[in-house]
């Protein structure tokens, strides 16, 4: 065996190189520090602390931003990249507004979603998304539409959702929640988008071929954007290997069915050229058609976007609101108040059901519930953009042309320097005042009584659940409405019970959107007519 003193060059450089280790332990700060960034080395940056925190990076991320002086980090990626991540609002007020022009999509989050997107709204930037933004923004504009949108959710929640939810309470079944609503808002979406209905949510709860083959591509291309290593799944798609294979596939079998759609809803256009659409064809696709956006790249390519943002987005917001609620007992009850005012302890016929679905858009504590649920588990957690110029944000961080940098609303909606040193308590009144009214003659002089409920608005730029600036979610009020309508439609008739332990903390891992680990079991309950 050789020995260390044969080769007394070699122990001369070795023991000062301990000595420098033993010294930077020393001086090092320990890992309980309220700062610490993640280690960085040559050529792979800091790969092994990604690796170290694959299952948990969201949390992981956000853990770092709140410690942060200045809510900004920069992590070091593999040859010498960098991405900056950030939760100070002025910073993401300048990302989204001040210097909009400067952050876009970028090549390489295009390039990972081209795939399945293609040029759409969601994946493109310049002129071609300002004409997409331009078309979409008229559409949802429309009273018709609005129309249209309320008759295509209280259809799948009259037909679809109360039966199978009653249908589980009654035989007492486990229903995986966060499915229900995926298949919910995945039939609701495909009405609106495509005129088209999957029946996803048809009681045997069926693999419609279409939905299994978005769902695939969705998971692979967020696999795509979330790779420390983006040459790797390039390298499987040159090969045709992997999940690369199977993404092919799988897009393969959504744009085909899209195209089929798109020439099918042509031909039942054609005899309408010139006069105004049925009310059987009021879904985007026949407006974008009828408009005379003809082309069946752009509508297929716009229209698959839509299907992803409505798709996931309010059923990953539902699905953490029935979590958060089932936690808060008090919330409930508070929103059951205003839901069913004249309830008989609970109760609710048909004729007050729909009195409800009327009446949604003046829910004010629904719609602070649903905000607050949101602000903790925000449906998109994180949205990065690339620099295409050298830039400084306001916080003082340089931004290098090229550079990817992130906002993070899971880590704003967990920053005490944003909500408090309470901002781990699901409270819907942080979103609420009280509005005062004169004391009647019959209180005290002096006395303020309690009015209404006042919904307090929170600057979008600490609150970038819905996006802000230019690229402000289009169909935000939509989302609104339809989350209101099923929470109505749902509390009024049910209890949603987690079926987990009492000490059970749900994981949400994001994808394109954040997902609850493993799903979300419950059992319902029918509410009784007297509490």
């Amino acid at each position: 065996m050789f020995e260390l003193d044969q080769f007394p060059p070699l122990s001369l450089l070795i023991l000062p190189l301990l000595l420098v280790l033993l010294v930077n332990k020393i001086l090092s700060p320990s890992q309980s520090s309220s700062y610490v960034l993640p280690k960085s080395y040559p050529l792979v940056g800091s790969f092994l602390a990604f690796r170290k925190h694959q299952k948990d990076f969201l949390q992981w991320i956000a853990s770092i931003l709140n410690s942060s002086p200045s809510s900004t980090f920069i992590l070091k990626r593999p040859l010498g990249e960098q991405q900056i991540f950030t939760s100070n609002p002025a910073n993401v007020e300048c990302i989204l507004k001040t210097h909009f022009s400067i952050y876009q999509k970028g090549a390489s989050y295009s390039i990972a979603l081209q795939d399945l997107l293609g040029h759409g709204i969601f994946n493109s930037d310049g002129h071609e998304w300002k004409f997409q933004r331009q078309v979409a923004s008229h559409e949802f504009n429309t009273k018709s539409l609005r129309k249209f949108v309320d008759h295509v959710v209280d259809t799948e929640l009259k037909d679809r959702l109360i039966p199978i939810l009653s249908n589980a309470a009654k035989h007492r079944t486990v229903l995986d929640l966060q499915d229900i609503l995926k298949r919910f808002a995945f039939d609701n979406i495909c009405m609106l988008a495509f005129g088209y209905d999957p029946e996803y949510l048809a009681p045997s709860l069926p693999e419609a071929p279409f939905a299994a083959a978005f769902e695939e591509a969705v998971q692979i291309s967020s696999q795509r954007l979330r790779s420390f290593f983006p040459f790797t799944w390039k390298i499987q798609r040159l090969l045709d290997i992997g999940s690369e294979r199977k993404l092919r596939i799988a897009v393969s079998q959504v744009r085909e069915f899209a195209r089929t759609l798109v020439k099918r809803k042509k031909m039942e256009l054609a005899d309408y050229e010139g006069n105004s659409l049925p009310e059987s064809n009021l879904d985007l696709l026949s407006r974008f058609l009828a408009s005379g956006h003809v082309d069946e790249h752009f509508v297929t390519d716009i229209v698959i976007s839509f299907i992803l943002a409505g798709r996931d987005t309010t059923s990953a917001a539902l699905t953490g609101f029935f979590w958060l609620l089932s936690k808060n007992p008090r919330a409930e009850e508070e929103i059951l108040k205003e839901i069913t005012p004249k309830r008989n302890g609970g109760g609710c016929n048909t004729e007050q059901q729909q009195s409800v679905f009327d009446e949604v858009r003046h829910l004010l504590y629904t719609h602070a519930s649903l905000c607050e649920s949101m602000r903790l588990y925000p449906p998109v957690p994180v949205d990065d953009k690339e620099a295409i110029a050298d830039d400084v944000l306001p916080d003082g961080t340089e931004v290098k042309k090229g550079t990817r940098v992130a906002y993070h609303p899971y880590a704003m909606g967990r920053s005490e320097k944003l909500w408090g040193k309470d901002w781990p308590n699901y409270r819907p009144e942080r979103w609420l005042e009280r509005e005062t009214t004169a004391p009647n003659s019959a209180a005290a002089e002096g006395e303020v009584e309690e009015g209404k409920w006042k919904f307090i608005q929170r600057d979008p730029f600490s609150y970038p659940v819905f996006q802000a600036g230019p690229r402000m979610c289009l169909g935000k009020e939509m989302a609104f409405l339809q989350m209101k309508r099923v929470v109505a439609a749902v509390l009024s008739r049910f209890r949603v019970v987690p079926l987990v332990a009492d000490d059970f903390e749900p994981v949400f891992v994001p994808n394109l959107t954040i997902m609850m680990k493993g799903g979300f079991p419950v059992r319902i309950e029918e509410r009784m007519t007297s509490i």
